[in-house]
C-alpha cells in the first residue's frame, strides 16, 4: 500500500524504519516543522525528520495538519495513514482521505490512558503493566476500535523515556502487523472495552516531588516525569533537578519528609516512609553531579528538600 506516515519524536522513529523497510511504500512523511533546541536555540529538524531524510523519503513539515497540509498530502494518494506521536489533531476531511483512513500506534492498553502522556501517567500511577496498541483513529481522542496491541510489566526502576524506548521498538513490529493485515483484508479490530482514563500532556509543576509522599510515590513520578519534564525539588528556595534515584538500602535509617543524609556512601532522602537515594542532582545554574559530591558541597548542617 501507498502509505502516509505522520510523527516527530524519537519514539515514532522505529515504526517508520520498519515501514521503509516493509513492502510498502511511504510516499510522504509528516512531521512538525524545525524547534529551536539548546541553548543557542538552534533550528533542528525533529528525530523524525532527521531519520526521514537519512531514508530519502519525501518530507512534509507542518505545525498543523490544515487545509494544505490535506491538499499536499491528498496529492499523494494514500491508501492508508499512519501516524506515531505527530503532535497534533488528524481531522476531518484529512481523517478520511486515505482509503483505509489512519491507524495510530499508542503507548497504552486502551482505553487506559487516553492522551499525550500515557506512559507518563500510567509510572506516575504506579501500573504494574506497559502496553502499546494500533487503533483506527476516530474524531474522539484515542477511542477507536483496537487492531492489535502488546502488554508487558513495567520494568523495575524504568523511567518514561527507557519505557517509551522499549514499547517504540516493541510498536514498530505491531504497526508492520496491523499494516500487512489492512493490506490483505485479514484486519479485525474490535470495540474498546472499559471505562477510559486520560493522560494529558505534563507540564513543570507535575515534576515537583512531593517528600511528604510515601516512597513508592515520590519514584513512580520520578520514573513518570523522567526525562521530560523531569523531577526537581528546592532547597533553601533554590530549585535542584533530581537525574537519577532509586530506593534506598533497606537497612538505611528512617528520616522525617525531605531531610537529607547518608547510609554508607548513598545520598538519601526522607520520605512519609521509607527513604529514597538520589544518585544523580543538578542544583541552579550548574552541572549534573554525583548526589554524595552535591551534598559535601552544601555549606548546611541539616539540609531539608522541598525547603
Amino acid at each position: 500500500m501507498r502509505l502516509v506516515f505522520a510523527g516527530t519524536p524519537a519514539p515514532a522513529v522505529p515504526s517508520l524504519r520498519a515501514l521503509h523497510a516493509s513492502s510498502h511504500g511511504i510516499v510522504t512523511v509528516v512531521t512538525r516543522d524545525d524547534a529551536p533546541l539548546g541553548r543557542k536555540r538552534v533550528l533542528t529538524p525533529s528525530p523524525v525528520a532527521a531519520a526521514a531524510a537519512e531514508l530519502d523519503l519525501p518530507i512534509l513539515k507542518t505545525g498543523r495538519l490544515d487545509d494544505a497540509a490535506t491538499t499536499a498530502i491528498e496529492d499523494v494518494g494514500p491508501d492508508l495513514g499512519v501516524i506515531v506521536a505527530y503532535g497534533g489533531l488528524v481531522r476531518e476531511p484529512l481523517l478520511s482521505l486515505p482509503r483505509h483512513g489512519w491507524i495510530n500506534l499508542h503507548f497504552s492498553r486502551l482505553p487506559q490512558w487516553r492522551g499525550a502522556a500515557p506512559v507518563q501517567h500510567a509510572l506516575i500511577a504506579g501500573d504494574s503493566e506497559i502496553a502499546a496498541s494500533v487503533f483506527r483513529l476516530v474524531a474522539e481522542l484515542d477511542a477507536g476500535d483496537v487492531y492489535e496491541e502488546v502488554v508487558l510489566p513495567t520494568p523495575d526502576d524504568a523511567t518514561a523515556g527507557e519505557v517509551l524506548a522499549l514499547l517504540a521498538e516493541r510498536g514498530a513490529a505491531l504497526v508492520c502487523e496491523v499494516v500487512d493485515a489492512i493490506a490483505d483484508g485479514s484486519a479485525r479490530p474490535r470495540p474498546q472495552h472499559g471505562r477510559p482514563t486520560f493522560a494529558p500532556k505534563l507540564g513543570d509543576d507535575d515534576g515537583r516531588l512531593d517528600w511528604t509522599r510515601t516512597r513508592d510515590e515520590v519514584l513512580h513520578r520520578f520514573r513518570g516525569v523522567t526525562p521530560e519534564p523531569g523531577a526537581h525539588t528546592t532547597l533553601d528556595g533554590a530549585r535542584v533537578k533530581v537525574l537519577r534515584a532509586r530506593a534506598a538500602d533497606p537497612a538505611a535509617p528512617p528520616l522525617s519528609p525531605g531531610r537529607l543524609g547518608t547510609h554508607g556512601r548513598s545520598v538519601i532522602a526522607g520520605t512519609a516512609t521509607e527513604p529514597v537515594a538520589l544518585e544523580s542532582v543538578q542544583p541552579a545554574g550548574r552541572g549534573p553531579m554525583n548526589a554524595a559530591d552535591w551534598l559535601r558541597g552544601l555549606r548546611q548542617s541539616d539540609p531539608v528538600l522541598g525547603s
